[in-house]
């Protein structure tokens, strides 16, 4: 059976091979729980698991990595719908969406309407769900929270219900078809909403808060296109200081991103909460990872030649892949 590592990558979308071989891996449920068909992976073999995806296409990794933490939300589901979604379905279930509040939940009965267009959905042609966050109003009111800011839920619908747009149109991670969809006055149940500090399943990962788990999610996408573009370098020009600056860069972040995971994971094993200094911790260190690792790829790549300038050459690809993914506000300052 081919490994994803052998198919050929590059291509406007994945190909149904590549998705079947995805399914296949189980890698969209990553985080799920065994008992719902799920590899239930700690948070530090999840990650090592990301980023050896991002090394091979950065595609690849930062669509695993995107679903895969979509569906990290079974945890924030109530037992009876995560039950209904992921238990005997027969078809492999993949979540995504946008963190973006783009829309609105006018509630009416047990439920909420939701109307609004949502960006950047990673995956959107074949995403089995898509989730979203939404305004919740009545009578067209916003309503509030205690401090005044809009009260906001997230909530996780079936394909069938949304339009995807064609809109994904970036110099990198292509495949990824990171789309728009439009929902239309479409009235759902509420058990279909929640909330992220809210968990429904006691399984460790789901203690760690979404905050980190995030950011080192995305973290090691970025170490591991790094890590392709040190190796295809190595290949045109062999070696040299800024070549060893980037080779440090990586050994730093990946000691950085395991370090935390492992220090997450004992906390929550002693049932204790993770503090919100190491919650700002690891947002300030991968900012700062992604910064520094993008300046070295910067000084590395006019020293490559014009084969590296070349759309074809695989350099290529992992350059503009690395920077299409700095766009992502998540590191962004």
């Amino acid at each position: 059976m081919k490994k994803l590592s052998e198919f050929n990558f590059g291509q406007a979308e994945f190909s149904p091979e590549v998705l079947e071989r995805i399914a296949q891996e189980n890698l969209w449920n990553l985080w799920v729980p065994k008992s719902y068909g799920g590899l239930e992976m700690s948070l530090s073999d999840g990650l090592r698991k990301l980023r050896e995806l991002a090394k091979i296409d950065g595609s690849l990794g930062w669509t695993v990595t995107l679903c895969s933490g979509a569906n990290f939300f079974i945890g924030n589901l109530p037992k009876t719908v995560a039950d209904e979604i992921f238990k005997d379905t027969g078809t492999p279930v993949c979540f995504g969406g946008s963190g973006g509040v783009f829309g609105t939940a006018e509630r009416v009965g047990e439920g909420y309407v939701l109307s609004g267009t949502w960006k950047y959905a990673t995956g959107a042609p074949f995403l089995t769900h898509f989730t979203l966050n939404a305004k919740i109003q009545e009578n067209g009111k916003d309503l509030l929270q205690a401090d005044g800011s809009p009260l906001i839920r997230s909530f996780v619908i079936k394909r069938e219900d949304v339009r995807i747009i064609r809109d994904w149109n970036t110099m990198g991670l292509k495949a990824t078809a990171t789309d728009s969809f439009e929902v239309l006055s479409k009235w759902v149940h509420a058990k279909y909403s929640f909330v992220y500090h809210e968990v429904h399943q006691p399984h460790a990962i789901f203690k760690i808060p979404f905050g980190p788990f995030a950011d080192l999610t995305l973290w090691v996408n970025y170490i591991g296109m790094a890590d392709h573009f040190l190796e295809e370098a190595k290949e045109l020009i062999g070696s040299g200081e800024k070549l060893e600056n980037l080779q440090k860069a990586i050994e730093n972040a990946d000691a950085l991103t395991m370090d935390f995971a492992e220090r997450m994971q004992k906390q929550v094993a002693n049932a204790d909460k993770v503090p919100e200094a190491w919650i700002n911790e690891v947002h300030q260190r991968a900012t700062d990872s992604v910064r520094s690792l993008s300046k070295v790829i910067i000084e590395i790549f006019p020293c490559l030649g014009i084969r590296a300038a070349s759309e074809n050459h695989c350099l290529n690809l992992v350059f503009r892949d690395f920077f299409t993914a700095t766009q992502h506000h998540i590191f962004r300052k």
